[in-house]
């Protein structure tokens, strides 16, 4: 008879949260208790395996000078210590067994040798904090093991008062790569292992407080603040001196207060003094409920424009210095973002500090994502798992322990990707048990038993409608239903920002202002994940040999990884703009309304400016009246006349996060239509010797090719359908809808054939007659070019009728042609600065623009199409002495140039293999494919659909200098 053996599982594989640390408590910036950092350079052994591993590392005298070197706080993958980074989005990179990991469990050995500051540590306890280890640690100090933890992105403290000594002491640390813990960590993000956040030891002087918990709500109706802090370990008083508050330690204090909120961050600076420690306060009042099925904070309702947001740095990885996230903070403000989800972890402390300070509602997320059961069907799921629970519960008190006294942080998020089970039942209960001033979040259970709001990621358009009626299908539990029905709804992911996109923002934003239960969301995500790399620029997923990844699907910020700005922020910063600037019709004048939730207008000034045809014609300042949150007012503009008139909306005075002058909104309103070119006829085209020439054209009589325009060579004019598919137009395998990209590829778009069925040359005009088609179908687009001229004026009309059966859209329909490289400068009269999409056109602005062909690039970390720009009138490619060709169209057109052709761009994998060479590549738009979210939400929504239908277009070329 067999039976089946059970082995002793060692630490890291235990499914406990480990053992010999401290409580969790409060985390705060400083106090005049005594602090000391080990971050630095620290010695560093890496091992294959976790399994019967040395511990003599750990023993005072240990000579490791023959041990590399690693930073800490840091990552050894990043730093050419051993191994790599690995990505996946939601399957494990190894076998799945819970709790059991590989025996290739790569270990870190880490050694720190430290003197102690004079005096210390007297007859202070001291204790020993690590803020960030994934993912797991078990640790000595002078050969005495304290203990060992998981929960990679949370606190874990340890009490080694009576083991410290003067000089010569010796930190011992082991760090696992995988761990039981590994299971509860399965975020879309790299795995990178190491000791990547602050490592301190903390004076405990005896008579301190252990943990402090400030409660600081606020009345609305009379004005208010409410507060109390506890103070467990040791008693004391609150002082608030602008306020005038002296009180003892739990009692409650009524005070008037100015509130804190995202818009107006008003906090006070105390202390709260004990008489072993003074620790500082800033203390902001807010009260957040959720009342009639709607978020109030402060009496009233919030709309969220949030975002996403990882700990990511190019070269670092998880660290992130406080520089760095202050400049992260800085970026979202001022791009008009207010809300922020930690996903999917609690962010680095510091972090929460300038939430408070700068201003930003947080949504504070759990360490804790199961994804890589979803394939399995949840089994084994350890969030249903009772042996588990112990673990998520240390994870949710850790996290609310640590966090709890931000004013910022108005709700706690038990995790994500979880599925649903009994362990996120016991967190939820745990929370409102410990906090019950704050809401709770989980998006992944659709009974919503556990929750105060219904949560959704990426939901159609339509559906948002339904929801924001309470419209929406019935669950089939009439109770779960009614408790979903009655709750507030927000997107804690939405509009995907993987490379180009995402589209139909502002579709989404009109239905938030709509309807009052929809209170916005989270655009996914902050930051493009890509890792500085010497090859490609910036590597993703498989670019570091993973033997499963997720390619590119890491690289979905709106910032690219350098924190530059992608279009996506440019454009959401345009769309959730809290002042909006619209024309009223007729009037000449503009509707100008307040939308912010809390805040008047008086910290902003508003300015005009006009222009004519780009030329600035006059300007000045607006009048606008201090609306109220809601209000509207309309104001008359100064000049009349045909033109373009600005309106902008600019901060008044410098504040913590922007300078006077800074562009918070602005609106355009034109009067007259856009001017078109007159007609370019009443020239005789000339055959001549295998040419044809047609005023300033000169074509080739055996293709009908235009040739030169003037003195400049023009290379391959021709119809143009192909695009490099954008990641939104590849989609993703799981979301519903066709995926056009796929779709165009089998249909053959990529390798078009030209075939000129005809060259009639008449009185006034050359036709070319062509089809255009892919070989192996039967689809094609009859194409007809009609050229005329008129002096130097020369001008094309192309018309297109589809022949077969069309069910997909074109990717674009327009004209393409090379020009030599000199001919590399570009100015144009319509949108930009930046590229636009028919869905992501809310931020181009109507100007005259001046950049090189060069600047026209978006450099998406996965090469794709981009750099189109939007109701173009008229556009000049030149080179240095202002040669070259002018192209104005019949209609507003969409305009790109760029280094490479659409093919070369397709092929593309990094940036770095776009080669600039010996053309210039310029494509002429009648229109352009909407760009949708696909990659990882809905497709592009009907109106932006570029339907195969029956399509004339026209433009007048001429040479300029």
């Amino acid at each position: 008879m067999s039976r089946t053996h059970t082995p002793t599982l060692p630490w890291y594989e235990d499914m406990g949260p480990g053992s010999g640390g401290l409580e969790p408590r409060a985390w705060y910036a400083g106090s005049d208790a005594g602090r000391m950092s080990l971050n630095g350079e620290w010695r560093l052994r890496l091992s294959p395996g976790a399994a019967a591993q040395d511990e003599s590392f750990v023993r005072p005298g240990f000579d490791a000078s023959g041990w590399g070197t690693v930073a800490v706080p840091g990552h050894w993958v990043l730093q050419g210590a051993g191994g790599a980074p690995a990505y996946t989005n939601v399957v494990y990179p190894f076998p799945v067994d819970p709790p059991r990991v590989p025996a290739e469990n790569p270990t870190g050995d880490h050694l720190r040798a430290f003197d102690l500051p004079g005096g210390w540590p007297g007859d202070s306890e001291v204790v020993l904090r690590f803020d960030g280890v994934e993912s797991c640690a078990r640790v000595w100090l002078n050969g005495q093991e304290l203990g060992h933890f998981k929960g990679s992105r949370l606190p874990h403290e340890f009490a080694v008062g009576g083991l410290l000594r003067a000089g010569g002491n010796v930190l011992a640390v082991r760090v696992h790569q995988w761990s039981s813990g590994s299971y509860l960590e399965d975020q879309d993000q790299w795995w990178l292992p190491g000791i990547f956040r602050d490592v301190t030891l903390l004076e405990r002087p005896q008579g301190a407080p252990r943990d402090f918990f400030v409660h600081a709500g606020y009345d609305h109706r009379d004005g208010s603040g409410i507060l109390r802090v506890e103070c467990d370990g040791a008693e004391g008083r609150i002082v608030l001196p602008e306020l005038g508050v002296d009180a003892a330690t739990g009692e409650t204090v009524t005070v008037a207060v100015e509130p804190w909120t995202a818009e107006t961050p008003r906090l006070y600076d105390g202390e709260l003094v004990t008489a072993a420690e003074r620790i500082p306060l800033r203390v902001g009042f807010r009260t957040v409920v959720v009342q009639d099925g709607v978020i109030r904070v402060n009496g009233r309702r919030v709309l969220f424009r949030g975002v996403n947001r990882h700990e990511f740095h190019p070269e670092t990885g998880r660290t992130v210095d406080a520089a760095t996230m202050r400049r992260d903070l800085v970026l979202m403000k001022q791009h008009n973002i207010n809300a922020v989800r930690t996903s999917h972890y609690p962010p680095h402390p510091a972090f929460l500090d300038l939430c408070d300070e700068l201003g930003l509602w947080v949504i504070d997320e759990c360490d804790l994502e199961t994804h890589g059961f979803a394939g399995l069907e949840w089994r084994n799921n350890p969030v249903d798992d009772r042996r588990w629970t112990p673990a998520l519960l240390d994870r949710a008190a850790r996290m609310v322990e640590r966090d709890k006294n931000h004013a910022s942080v108005i709700i706690w998020s038990l995790g994500n990707e979880c599925g649903s089970g009994r362990g996120l039942t016991a967190m939820a209960k745990w929370i409102r048990g410990r906090d019950p001033e704050r809401l709770v979040h989980y998006e992944g259970d659709p009974s919503c038993r556990d929750v105060d709001l219904y949560s959704r990621m990426y939901p159609a358009h339509a559906e948002v409608e339904l929801i924001g009626k309470r419209a929406e299908e019935p669950w089939s539990d009439a109770e779960s239903d009614a408790r979903r029905r009655a709750m507030p709804f927000i997107m804690c992911e939405y509009g995907h920002a993987m490379g180009n996109g995402p589209g139909g923002l502002g579709e989404y934003q009109l239905l938030f202002e709509r309807y009052e239960r929809c209170q916005g969301g989270f655009i996914w995500e902050w930051i493009d994940h890509g890792i500085a790399h010497s090859e490609h620029g910036f590597a993703y997923g498989g670019d570091f040999g993973e033997e499963l990844h997720d390619s590119n699907f890491v690289c979905d910020g709106l910032l690219f990884p350098d924190r530059t700005p992608s279009p996506g922020l440019i454009e959401y910063k345009k769309v959730v703009e809290p002042v909006r600037i619209e024309p009223v019709a007729g009037a000449g004048a503009v509707r100008i309304s307040n939308g912010y939730d809390f805040a008047g207008l008086e910290h902003l000034d508003f300015v005009w400016s006009y222009e004519v045809d780009g030329a600035l014609v006059g300007s000045g300042a607006l009048d606008v009246p201090d609306l109220a949150p809601g209000a509207s007012a309309e104001v008359g503009l100064p000049m009349e006349g045909d033109g373009v008139w600005t309106v902008r909306a600019v901060l008044a005075r410098d504040t913590a996060w922007g300078e006077r002058g800074h562009v918070v909104a602005w609106g355009q309103v034109e009067a007259g239509a856009p001017g078109t070119p007159a007609a370019a006829v009443g020239e005789r085209p000339e055959r001549n010797e295998g040419v044809i020439t047609l005023g300033a054209g000169v074509f080739d009589a055996a293709t009908g090719a235009l040739v030169r325009l003037g003195a400049v060579p023009v290379e391959g004019l021709r119809l143009d359908v192909w695009r490099a598919p954008t990641d939104n137009d590849n989609g993703a395998a799981w979301q519903p809808g066709e995926r056009y990209g796929l779709r165009w590829r089998e249909l053959g778009l990529h390798r078009m054939r030209h075939r000129t069925d005809a060259i009639e040359v008449g009185e006034d005009a050359l036709v070319v007659r062509a089809r255009v088609a892919p070989a192996g179908v039967g689809q094609g687009l009859r194409t007809a070019y009609r050229w005329t001229a008129d002096g130097e004026r020369l001008g094309l009309t192309v018309s297109v009728v589809p022949e077969g059966e069309w069910r997909v859209p074109l990717p674009r329909l327009g004209i393409r042609f090379g020009l030599p490289a000199a001919y590399g400068g570009a100015r144009w009269f319509g949108g930009g600065p930046g590229e636009a999409y028919p869905d992501t056109r809310a931020a181009s602005v109507l100007g005259r623009w001046q950049m090189s062909v060069d600047a026209m690039q978006t450099p998406y970390v996965r090469p794709q199409e981009n750099g189109a720009r939007a109701d173009v009138r008229w556009a000049e490619l030149t080179d240095g002495c202002g040669v070259g060709v002018r192209v104005e169209g019949g209609a507003p057109f969409w305009f790109t140039a760029r280094r490479w052709t659409s093919e070369q761009l397709d092929a593309a994998e990094h940036v770095p293999q776009l080669r600039a060479g010996e053309t210039v590549w310029v494509n002429l738009d009648h229109a352009v494919q909407g760009i949708g979210s696909q990659s990882c939400g809905p497709g592009v929504l009907p109106e932006y659909r570029l339907d195969a239908e029956a399509a004339e277009f026209s433009f007048v070329f001429s040479a300029t200098g």
